[in-house]
């Protein structure tokens, strides 16, 4: 049986980049990835998200983005990024593999596909970030409803809802461009759990290492994460005030208590839709990480940087302050070196060569 120093679940910025710093420590690894191709979850994203629509796509180490932007899909553009970027570094990525679940095997660890194959560590690195586990919260008669239902990893663009009347779900940037884009062009209703908090600072390095800090803290103390967003704040961009123009952000609706068939309610109001829109966020993809009992009693998994504190073989990014391309590439360093350190202690059980002596 071939024991691997480590294996990364996940080839998004997160497990490219932990990879890259793996294979320049000279540790045997392994990225395994749920998609036919080189992207992560930006191939998936919807035909109309430009790269100038983006907040940006963070260099992966060792590689800048190609100065070409600008009007290029974004679903284009990151694939092609990171096809080229695993082939210049060699990555060692095997796809498609979806993992079913890791579990402890006598001290190491076994993740197992869900088609039978199996893989055995003495270190993981959980790189899945969120796109597969889209978040819909459940409101009384959501299955009731007539119209069209969709969640943001489902958009696919705005001319989709043109002269329709669509309820916008979500207090997050998703819902505040989706608003940006349809607001123009259809009759929308944004809705949103919580008051939206704008913010005009510039989002300078200091304030980034200062949003970072917050998000941390929760992880830190085990509770669940939390998106950036919720720090930093909400902001328009140019491409947002035309929506703005028409008073598309002025009065957001507090949550409704019911869906119809034909639309929701509230207890004093009634709204038609044709459609909900869900921009409702997504949660940590990590149940394939249930047997190892990570989660702790406050509801989210402890770290200690992007070490699991329940269980230090197993490092995460791309997981809470890490879900950004700027910090997944920090978390991706911190993760490997964090990994040969695990294997160094380790190394009188038997380690290559090649994991005890690296850098």
């Amino acid at each position: 049986m071939e024991i691997l120093d480590s294996v990364v679940i996940g080839a998004g910025q997160a497990g490219l980049s932990t990879s890259y710093h793996l294979a320049r420590r000279g540790i045997e690894h392994v990225v395994l990835d749920g998609d036919d191709g080189p992207g992560g979850a930006w191939q998936h994203r919807w035909d109309a998200l430009t790269m100038h629509d983006v907040h940006g796509v963070a260099d992966l180490p060792g590689a800048r983005v190609p100065d070409r932007a600008g009007a290029e899909r974004a679903n284009r553009f990151v694939p092609s990024y990171f096809a080229a970027y695993e082939a210049r570094f060699e990555l060692p990525v095997v796809r498609p593999v979806r993992v079913a679940r890791v579990d402890d095997a006598e001290g190491l660890l076994r993740v197992a596909s869900a088609d039978g194959r199996s893989w055995t560590t003495r270190t993981l690195v959980n790189a899945t970030g969120t796109w597969t586990r889209p978040f819909v919260p459940h409101v009384p008669g959501i299955a009731t409803f007539a119209g069209e239902q969709l969640h943001a990893v489902d958009y696919p663009g705005p001319e989709h809802f043109r002269g329709r009347r669509v309820v916008v779900v979500g207090g997050g940037a998703s819902a505040v461009q989706f608003i940006g884009a349809l607001a123009p062009i259809a009759d929308t209703v944004w809705v949103t759990r919580r008051a939206p908090v704008w913010n005009d600072r510039d989002f300078t390095p200091e304030v980034g290492r200062e949003v970072v800090a917050k998000v941390e803290e929760r992880v830190r103390l085990g509770l669940p994460p939390r998106s950036v967003v919720s720090v930093t704040g909400l902001q328009l961009r140019e491409q947002e005030r035309d929506a703005e123009r028409l008073g598309a952000y002025a009065d957001p609706r507090p949550m409704f208590t019911t869906i119809e068939p034909e639309g929701v309610r509230w207890a004093d109001r009634f709204e038609r839709a044709d459609v909900i829109l869900w921009a409702t966020g997504f949660r940590p993809a990590v149940e394939h990480l249930a047997p190892l009992h990570l989660r702790g009693p406050l509801g989210g998994i402890r770290l200690d940087g992007t070490t699991a504190v329940a269980d230090p073989r197993v490092q995460l990014v791309g997981y809470g302050p890490s879900a950004s391309t700027i910090g997944a590439n920090r978390a991706g360093r911190t993760a490997a070196l964090a990994v040969r350190d695990r294997l160094r202690r380790a190394a009188p059980a038997g380690l290559t060569r090649s994991a005890t002596g690296a850098r």
